[in-house]
């Protein structure tokens, strides 16, 4: 159970504060353009602004407000080192396949320099080494098999064994000349450029249906349509889904805590590749360095009391670096497709009208920058050397069957165990400020008291394909453990695939809400005797 509301943090990522990003208006009317693109983050802003230089009429929307979803809440590592991957893309893809995602990275960080360093973009963009480190023997020997699949990449990487700070290490893999910045603040300017080479953006314009015809045909939540001859979706979860992708990708959610320390801080951006996994950059918040610590990785609905992955995070840095003062607490969610790299091309086999960018994992900084330039290609029907490492019409033997399984089955146990699960608690035990599972007439139901004492009760099931969503105290929301469906308290969805909000229940508020005991034997005796 979360706790009182009173001592509950909301979440809220640095990024957005200090940073004047301009509002846009929604789309009222029906239109028509060239290119239409769903999904007002960094990945959706930078592939308008490539196909806007390029000439392309672009029209941008956003469901929400612009960058208030992954992108709002990143750790914005720039950064090719993208975990332990390179020993398994060898493995998968082959040395030439892997090859080519690390170039890819690389170009994308170049990419990104470039439109700051020629338009003198005040971002805080930082060149850094990067840096993996192990704190089991195991661990240590699996950086010693990603330090050999840098040697057969010819990727620069150095072997240390200790920090300089606090922790522990059994090995340590350096990658040289890996960058950070503001993402905002980056994001800011790729927007004014969008408007003046004449694009158009909308917020608060939700894409609810696709029409495929000669040209492609847009619904808004509004009834509105935006015609084109290309629609690219890079709405994290893609809001229109032919490629069953939510059956070939699963949802984590992960913490980050900002903080002031006692210690002084060297450079560098580090993560560990041993449980519980912490990544450490630093940034620069009111003119002061201070430090963003993340990691409590667990996949979306999974889990009991969410804060205390900030409480994990808290104790951490503490220990580690000392603690000042604690300025921001936020989470996000990240999609992982079956082999670790993105979907970036046709939505489905052959078309070459609408096109898909999703399952960046954690590293969206780059592969944002990736999709921006190889949807640009396509579109420009351009050939690209690495359309067929992203393309999301591959599908390799190992370890795609092997994940799409263990995915899958997954979401069939909970399925069954939602279902099955059985309620001792009534909504009247709640307090202020807190949510969880009821039973209220017998039946599985989600509860929730406001700070104004008010009561909402909402069915549990999801409307995406039937899960019972699961309430996440850390961020006050309603998730889903199947698909990464996630829901307000009040059941309006967050996050898709679902794109139903959550079914509200009825009551009256004369009526007396029930109590049940935390006690089951009580609650079986009283029920034997109505």
């Amino acid at each position: 159970m979360s706790k009182n509301f009173k001592e509950w943090t909301k979440p809220e990522p640095m990024w957005r504060k200090n940073t004047k990003l301009d509002s846009f208006p929604v789309l009222k009317e029906s239109t028509a353009t060239t290119v239409t693109i769903v999904g007002g983050g960094i990945t959706g802003i930078t592939t308008a602004y490539m196909l806007a230089k390029e000439g392309k009429k672009v029209t941008l929307i956003e469901a929400d407000e612009l960058l208030n979803g992954t992108t709002g809440h990143t750790t914005a590592k720039v950064t090719a080192q993208h975990g332990l991957i390179y020993h398994e893309l060898i493995k998968h893809f082959g040395e030439e396949g892997a090859a080519l995602y690390f170039k890819a990275q690389e170009d994308a960080m170049a990419t990104i320099e470039k439109h700051i360093n020629d338009h003198s973009i005040n971002c805080n963009w930082q060149r850094e080494d990067a840096y993996l480190f192990a704190t089991t023997e195991q661990g240590a020997k699996k950086l010693e098999r990603e330090q050999k699949a840098y040697g057969r990449l010819e990727i620069a990487g150095e072997h240390f064994d200790d920090l300089p700070f606090d922790t522990e290490t059994t090995r340590v893999l350096c990658m040289r000349n890996q960058a950070h910045f503001h993402p905002l603040r980056y994001l800011a300017y790729l927007l004014n450029e969008i408007i003046e080479l004449g694009g158009e953006i909308y917020e608060h314009t939700k894409a609810v249906d696709v029409k495929e015809g000669k040209q492609v045909e847009v619904e808004t939540g509004e009834g509105h349509t935006i015609t084109s001859d290309y629609l690219i979706t890079c709405s994290h979860f893609p809001f229109y889904d032919k490629g069953m992708y939510f059956s070939r990708m699963y949802a984590e959610r992960s913490y980050v805590i900002a903080i002031e320390p006692e210690k002084e801080w060297t450079n560098g951006m580090y993560l560990s590749i041993d449980e519980p996994k912490r990544s450490i950059r630093s940034a620069v918040f009111d003119d002061k360095e201070i430090l963003l610590i993340g990691g409590e990785s667990h996949r979306t609905g999974e889990g009991n009391d969410m804060s205390f992955h900030y409480k994990a995070l808290e104790e951490y840095a503490a220990r580690t670096f000392g603690v000042k003062n604690k300025l921001f607490q936020w989470s996000t969610q990240d999609l992982t497709t079956l082999d670790k790299v993105p979907y970036i091309g046709p939505m489905t086999m052959n078309n070459d009208r609408i096109f898909v960018a999703t399952g960046f994992r954690k590293w969206g900084m780059t592969n944002s920058a990736v999709a921006g330039q190889l949807l640009t290609d396509y579109v420009m029907g351009r050939e690209s050397k690495y359309h067929s490492v992203f393309s999301p019409a591959r599908f390799k033997a190992d370890p795609s069957i092997k994940h799409f399984l263990t995915n899958n089955m997954n979401v069939a146990a909970h399925l069954v165990e939602g279902k099955v699960e059985l309620v001792d608690k009534g909504p009247a035990t709640l307090e202020e400020g807190q949510g969880t599972i009821v039973q209220w007439e017998g039946k599985r139901a989600g509860a929730y008291k406001d700070d104004k004492g008010e009561l909402h009760l909402l069915d549990t099931t999801c409307t995406h394909l039937g899960c019972e969503v699961e309430w996440n105290s850390g961020e006050h929301t309603w998730d889903c453990p199947c698909h990464g469906s996630r829901f307000s308290y009040d059941g309006a969805v967050m996050e898709g695939p679902a794109k139903r909000p959550l079914e509200k229940i009825e009551f009256n508020d004369s009526e007396e809400v029930p109590m049940i005991p935390d006690d089951p034997e009580a609650f079986e005796e009283s029920t034997d005797h109505q």
